[in-house]
């Protein structure tokens, strides 16, 4: 028997944080796109943080981070919730409390000099392991670490890091051992930014700003080591897993964001005499988008079923990704081709989504590349057809 209803406690911090989202977000999106328009961020550091205090003191902080780090501990499938929540608005804000899965793995000096800060907002990370040559084939990074004494020193260059100019630490991957390829010869290190490392923005279409990062003979103490020598790959991979539903959750809910638009504004755009809700060419993209959604919406949190349960959640997270991002990109062209000219105008905001959700198709990994995993895993076996469940 299958049950996709939620409990009244996933229910219940659903509707707070979407009516947190709704009362406290939303409404600072005209002064984003104004601020977006001049060349300002759109929300100013110190604002981002007012608001994550104001989120923890409404009890929203660090959902998916366990509680013995003061986080709320929550579940795969309410992270993905939350994820679609936070998905409605373009306003660039999260919630506070949360560091990248991938720290857990730290020794206790690494928690309590990277983690521990992390979580409490004092020190800010980001995940490098796109170069220039080396975008969705992760395993093709170039960057080496070379031992010198109980030192490492890294010498390359990472590309389209999220938070990458803002970090002041970055957790990289370089290759320590070129004999033994990805699964053994790749090696995570967390590096602060006074070791030397640089990083320069780069301006992209939309208001996501990723750095490029230089490593000059920047040298690294063993300690420094995340994980294993060696386990560098398989760090990424688990990063990267989480990092595909969560991307798709929240493209669905900015897709259910953009479909109440379009709705809303079928209803009142009258032409020829009528709303042109009452035309079939409207009803159609509407029912067409609402079907798409739905779709994306229960893959996603299947996969995160799947990941809250133990389950090898890859294939499904590859599916999720592909179908979430692809659904959003249609949805917003049909939200724009409902609205006509205005839509395409800076006077609303879905030119705005345009932009923001195009990236969904290349970030966590392209289309391509899902596509490319998802016939690997069928074509080997590793996945059956007409399995229900894991």
């Amino acid at each position: 028997m299958l049950d996709f209803s939620l409990s009244d406690e996933q229910q219940m911090i659903r509707n707070s944080v979407r009516a947190f989202i709704d009362k406290e977000i939303i409404p600072l999106e005209t002064q984003v796109l104004r601020n977006e328009r001049e060349g300002r961020p759109g929300l100013e550091p110190g604002q981002l943080q007012q608001l994550q205090l104001k989120a923890k003191r409404a009890g929203f902080w660090g959902f998916a981070t366990p509680k013995e780090y003061g986080g709320a501990g929550l579940s795969a499938i309410m992270d993905s919730l939350i994820c679609i929540e936070s998905g409605r608005t373009f306003v660039p804000f999260n919630f506070g409390g949360y560091a990248d899965n991938i720290l857990f793995s730290g020794t206790e000096s690494q928690k309590k000099e990277y983690l521990i800060p992390a979580i409490e907002g004092e020190r800010v990370s980001c995940f490098a392991i796109t170069e220039p040559g080396a975008g969705s084939d992760a395993s093709a990074i170039r960057t080496r670490a070379v031992r010198d004494g109980d030192d490492w020193i890294i010498n390359g260059e990472k590309t389209l890091i999220t938070g990458g100019h803002e970090a002041d630490f970055v957790i990289v991957f370089a290759v320590t051992d070129p004999n033994k390829g990805a699964s053994g010869g790749i090696t995570c290190f967390l590096v602060d930014r006074k070791m030397g490392w640089r990083s320069e923005p780069i301006p992209t279409m939309s208001e996501w700003s990723p750095a490029s990062l230089v490593f000059e003979d920047v040298r690294v103490p063993s300690r420094n080591i995340l994980g294993e020598l060696g386990w560098g790959f398989r760090l990424a991979m688990e990063w990267i897993g989480a990092a595909r539903y969560e991307t798709a959750s929240v493209a669905v809910g900015a897709s259910e964001r953009l479909l109440e638009m379009a709705i809303e504004y079928s209803k009142n755009r009258v032409s020829m005499g009528h709303p042109i809700a009452e035309y079939q060419a409207i009803q159609w993209q509407i029912a067409d988008s609402h079907v798409e959604i739905e779709a994306a919406k229960y893959l996603v949190l299947l996969a995160a079923w799947q990941a809250e349960n133990g389950h090898d959640a890859r294939h499904t997270s590859s599916i999720a990704k592909l179908i979430g991002s692809i659904t959003a990109n249609k949805v917003v062209d049909r939200v724009m081709q409902i609205h006509g000219g205005i839509g395409y105008t800076k006077e609303l905001p879905i030119e705005r989504w345009y932009r923001k959700l195009r990236v969904y198709r290349i970030v966590d990994g392209s289309d391509e590349i899902q596509r490319r995993m998802i016939a690997r895993n069928l074509l080997k076996g590793h996945v059956k057809l007409g399995v229900i469940g894991a």
